[in-house]
């Protein structure tokens, strides 16, 4: 029988009392504590399910995050023009930030294993990736399937509107590979804060392909320098 995916967490796990919620607010974010034993436990069956790199080879996924903690970001399909902006965003994010706080970054996706490559060479993504072809960790995970109408807003890693957006995954989709989707099109997915270790400190399952979580409250959460994502040159007063 396969093990229940875990209880609804959207909040902040801290210790062994009750779930904290997190903060809202550009700057009221507090980092997660550190330590292997303030989380919730990732169930051994979900941290052995394989993850594939861009050569195919299966590595378990709790061994990504064995040693020190990880922002692990699950995507929609690679022809999804809201994910390809938002992994944009991530492609952003300086190494040197997340060295300095001892963070990992990574991607999951459920294309085949061939369609990483080229999904990094679009978006100029360099940090770790991966894919979950079955979707069993985002099944494991929770993570839903099917768009829900909400009033979030906009995420503000997306710049194109719906139509040339659309247009856009649709010409991807026609040059590419006959009846190859690079994943399942209802997918939504999620960003989690875990490890180091088989815990989990923070998830958010994206309730629709717009609902990412914005990338500097995760990175808020976990100690790392925010990034200006505007494009802007900065300012600097005299």
């Amino acid at each position: 029988m396969a093990a229940p995916a875990l209880a609804a967490i959207t909040r902040q796990v801290s210790g062994r009392t009750a779930a904290v919620p997190v903060p809202s607010g550009p700057t009221a974010a507090a980092p997660v504590p550190s330590g292997p034993e303030r989380g919730q436990p990732l169930a051994a069956s979900v941290a052995e399910l394989p993850v594939l790199d861009a050569n195919g080879r299966r590595v378990p996924f709790g061994a990504l995050f064995r040693e020190r903690r990880a922002i692990v970001v699950f995507v929609r399909h690679f022809l999804c023009y809201t994910c390809q902006e938002y992994v944009e965003d991530l492609a952003k994010i300086p190494r040197s930030f997340l060295q300095e706080a001892n963070v990992t970054l990574i991607v999951i996706g459920q294309a085949s294993y061939h369609h990483i490559e080229p999904f990094c060479k679009l978006t100029g993504y360099c940090h770790e990736i991966y894919v979950d072809p079955d979707r069993e960790i985002y099944k494991r995970l929770g993570m839903k399937r099917g768009e829900e109408v909400t009033s979030s807003g906009p995420s503000p890693h997306v710049k194109s509107n719906i139509f040339s957006g659309s247009m856009w995954s649709l010409w991807r989709a026609v040059t590419g590979p006959p009846f190859d989707f690079q994943g399942d099109p209802g997918q939504q997915g999620g960003t989690l804060i875990v490890g180091p270790g088989h815990y989990i400190h923070f998830i958010h399952r994206d309730r629709n392909r717009l609902d990412h979580k914005p990338i500097n409250s995760v990175l808020q959460l976990v100690g790392v320098q925010q990034v200006d994502f505007t494009g802007r040159p900065s300012v600097i007063h005299v």
